[in-house]
């Protein structure tokens, strides 16, 4: 049996054409109905629109059950924007970004609206300030989540984690929930069409992704993890390894005795 070839232009365009009207919809839906409904709605339209993007571009999100409580601070691999949208298909969150997002046309502004709180990279008092802001809204029952690797890769490999990005988690005592990421294409193997790493732009991730017939994401949470009897270098080093347990890039029972760098504060 011969594999299937790339994604049909016709096909492509029609995507294109398709997402560009529903990301036009999460617009109006956003301006006129986030202002009169409550935050489950809100959350509810938040999974909704990101499972209608997956489909869109014909990704498969495929995940399994966990038994994290809301107000979980949940922490993942980072390979691509669309690990934005898978997250929020499985659980509508707020995540952390970085402050640039903020200044991007539409989407700076979508983000803002669907409780992103932005990072300032490199400024430990504002470092400060977005952590009580997390705090605030694990202590609402919101799931929050963060990818403390602090950049994406290509999904082959893993780069250690930013510790101070876990410390909302030891202040408010909430649990922490390791998400491992990945993508694959038809035939099971690891797809690097999603990766947004490297010097990859924005318009050649895209195009990638589109020109794959199907992908499927897999979201593996791993346990969860009791924030309240770990420094936060000890709990970055466990996340860390039980996602690259959870992505087979490490045996469970042959963990490693130090983790790759940044695990600074």
């Amino acid at each position: 049996m011969t594999k299937a070839g790339p994604t049909p232009y016709p096909i492509r365009c029609f995507r294109c054409l398709r997402l560009l009207l529903h990301l036009v919809w999460i617009g109006i839906g956003t301006f006129i109905f986030y202002p009169l409904i409550g935050e489950k709605r809100r959350a509810f339209l938040k999974q909704r629109w990101s499972h209608q993007i997956l489909k869109i571009l014909s990704v498969h999100l495929e995940t399994l059950p966990t038994d994290a409580p809301h107000g979980s601070l949940i922490v993942a691999n980072h390979i691509s924007w669309l690990d934005i949208f898978a997250v929020y298909a499985l659980r509508p969150v707020a995540f952390i970004s970085k402050a640039e997002i903020r200044q991007w046309p539409f989407f700076g502004w979508l983000a803002k609206q669907n409780d992103t709180v932005f990072l300032r990279r490199g400024s430990r008092g504002h470092a400060r300030i977005v952590n009580a802001e997390i705090d605030a809204l694990l202590n609402t029952g919101m799931d929050v989540a963060i990818f403390p690797e602090g950049t994406t890769t290509d999904g082959t490999h893993m780069l250690g984690f930013h510790a101070a990005l876990l410390q909302p988690a030891i202040e408010t005592g909430r649990p922490v929930l390791p998400l491992a990421i990945s993508y694959h294409d038809a035939d099971g193997r690891v797809s690097l069409a999603p990766s947004f790493a490297g010097d990859t732009t924005l318009a050649q991730c895209f195009s990638a992704i589109l020109a794959k017939r199907s992908l499927t994401v897999l979201l593996i949470p791993a346990p969860v993890i009791d924030s309240t009897k770990l420094h936060r270098r000890e709990l970055a080093k466990v996340a860390h390894t039980a996602i690259a347990i959870k992505l087979g890039f490490l045996s469970s029972n042959n963990p490693p005795e130090k983790l790759p760098g940044p695990q600074s504060g």
